[in-house]
C-alpha cells in the first residue's frame, strides 16, 4: 500500500488477495468456469490483539479449507441455492473445527470465515450465468431460480417473490463515487512528514478532489476520542466548502459503545457547524460488530441522520435485529458473499430499508462484482471506491480494459466496458499472469 490505512486501533501497510477459479458442471458433463476474488484484509474481518501475520495465515488457510470441502460438498442447484446452502450446512461446522481448543481472542470470527468463502461464491455466481450466455444480474427471476424469496426468508409474505424483483432493471453505467478519507491521511499541508510517496498520485485531499472531481467523501474517524473526530470533521467540512463537495459519510470504526457519543458530536455539528452537519448524508457503524454482545439501542442517532450496519450485517438476520435494534440502513459488500449480499437487499427493500455499498479497498477482478452490486442495488449514493488510493498500481492490468472502473473521473465510476456474461471481467483480454493455482490435494 501506498499509504497506511487504520481500521479500528490497527493499521494496514499491505494486504493478500484470494482468488479462485471455480469449475460447475451441469446434467450433461458441460463444463464452466467462474472467477472469484476479494482481499483478505485482516485487521477489517479480524479485529484482534493476536499478531498479525499469524490470522493472515490462518485466513489464507480458510480458503484453502474451503477449497477442498466445496467440491466434495455434493452441492448442486442456483447460485443462490449452492451458496446458502453452504453458508447454512458446511461453512459452520468447518469454523469450528478450525476454532476448537482456542480461546476467544484467538478464536476467527464469523466476519471472517464469510469473507474467505465470499470469493468462491462469486465465482459460482460467474460460472452459472456464463455457462448460460446471460449476466449475474439476469438469474435472480423466477425464470431460473426454483426457490423463492420465502423459502430463504421463511417467510410467507415472500412467496412468489424473487430478487430480481427488488434490483434495478437498467442500471446507469456511471455512479457517483466515494473516496475514503483515512485517519492518517493527510489533508493539509502542516499534515506532511516528508514520507509521502512521490509516484504521481495524490496525498493531499484537495488534490484528490481536484484530480478525481469528488463529491463525495467518506471520513474515517477514531469513537474513542471526541475531540479529535470533532476538530477532523470541522477540517474536512471546510475543505469540502471550499472546494464544493456536497455529500459526506462519518465512520467511527466500530469503536463506540455509547449513542450519546455520536449523538454528542452530530448536534455540535448541527448548532457549531450546520453546512457541514447539512452534507452528512448518513453515519455508519459506530458500535461493535457483534449485535448479540452489544445489542444498543440506537434509536437516538438514526433520529438525527440515517444510521447504516457494516460489519454487523453478516446476512439478513442480523440486518432484521439490527432494524429492530433502530438501524435504517445497511451498507451491503461482494466480501460478505453475492449470495448474501442479494438476501440482505431484498430483505432490507423490502423493510424500508435505505442501502449503500462499501468497499474493502476492492483491487483488480474484486472491483467488477462490488461495482456491479451498487449498480443494481439502487443505493442512496452511488459507490464507495478507494483502491486507487491506497494501491493503484495493484489494478493495472484490468484497467487496460476496464479505465473507467479503476480511475475515478469527475466523480463517478464508469463501467460500461464490462462483458455481457457472468460478471463480465473479459478475463481472457485482461494481460495479467496468475501464480499457480493451489492444488486442490496440496
Amino acid at each position: 500500500m501506498r499509504m497506511p490505512l487504520k481500521f479500528g486501533s490497527q493499521i494496514m501497510d499491505r494486504v493478500v488477495c484470494a482468488r479462485t477459479r471455480v469449475t460447475l458442471e451441469d446434467a450433461n458433463g458441460n463444463l464452466a468456469q467462474g472467477w472469484g476474488e476479494t482481499p483478505l484484509s485482516v485487521a477489517w474481518v479480524w479485529p484482534s490483539s493476536l499478531d498479525y501475520w499469524e490470522r493472515e495465515e490462518a485466513l489464507k488457510a480458510f480458503c484453502r479449507r474451503i477449497s477442498h470441502a466445496l467440491p466434495s460438498a455434493g452441492l448442486s442447484g442456483h447460485p443462490m441455492e449452492i451458496g446458502c446452502d453452504f453458508m447454512e450446512d458446511l461453512l459452520p461446522d468447518l469454523l469450528a473445527a478450525l476454532n476448537a481448543g482456542r480461546d476467544r481472542e484467538a478464536a476467527m470470527p464469523y466476519l471472517a470465515a464469510l469473507v474467505c468463502f465470499s470469493l468462491f461464491d462469486i465465482a459460482i455466481h460467474d460460472a452459472f450465468a456464463s455457462a448460460n450466455g446471460v449476466s449475474v444480474y439476469d438469474i435472480y427471476s423466477r425464470d431460473w431460480m426454483s426457490r423463492d424469496l420465502a423459502h430463504y426468508f421463511n417467510d410467507g409474505r415472500f412467496a412468489g417473490k424473487y430478487p430480481a424483483e427488488f434490483l434495478v432493471d437498467s442500471p446507469s453505467r456511471q455512479l457517483p463515487v466515494w473516496h475514503l478519507v483515512g485517519g492518517l491521511d493527510p489533508i493539509a499541508e502542516n499534515d506532511l512528514t516528508g514520507d509521502e510517496p512521490d509516484d504521481g498520485h495524490p496525498v493531499l485531499l484537495k488534490d484528490w478532489i481536484r484530480r478525481d472531481g469528488l463529491n463525495c467523501l467518506k471520513i474515517k474517524l477514531r469513537g474513542d476520542d471526541a475531540e479529535w473526530d470533532y476538530a477532523r470533521l470541522v477540517a474536512i467540512g471546510q475543505i469540502c466548502h471550499e472546494e464544493k463537495v456536497d455529500w459526506l459519510t462519518t465512520d467511527f470504526n466500530c469503536t463506540v459503545t455509547d449513542p450519546a457519543y455520536v449523538n454528542a458530536i452530530l448536534d455540535r455539528l448541527c448548532h457549531e457547524q450546520a453546512p457541514t452537519y447539512q452534507k452528512i448524508l448518513y453515519v455508519e457503524q459506530p458500535f461493535p460488530y457483534d449485535l448479540e454482545a452489544h445489542s444498543i439501542d440506537v434509536h437516538s442517532v438514526s433520529a438525527r441522520k440515517p444510521l447504516f450496519m457494516d460489519e454487523s450485517a453478516h446476512d439478513w438476520r442480523y440486518v432484521k435485529r439490527g432494524r429492530e435494534l433502530g438501524w435504517t440502513g445497511v451498507a451491503l459488500k461482494t466480501c460478505k458473499t453475492q449470495t448474501g449480499a442479494i438476501l440482505s437487499l431484498c430483505w432490507a427493500k423490502a423493510h424500508g430499508m435505505t442501502l449503500m455499498v462499501q468497499d474493502l479497498t476492492n483491487p483488480m477482478l474484486a472491483q467488477i462484482p462490488h461495482v456491479l452490486l451498487a449498480a443494481h442495488a439502487s443505493t442512496i449514493m452511488g459507490v464507495e471506491s478507494n483502491a486507487m488510493q491506497f494501491y493503484p498500481e495493484a489494478s493495472a492490468p484490468e484497467e487496460a480494459v476496464h479505465p473507467g472502473l479503476f480511475r475515478r473521473r469527475n466523480g463517478i465510476l464508469d463501467w460500461s466496458t464490462v462483458g455481457k456474461t457472468g460478471f463480465g471481467y473479459r478475463v481472457e483480454t485482461i494481460g495479467r499472469t496468475l501464480p499457480e493455482p493451489v492444488a486442490l490435494g496440496g
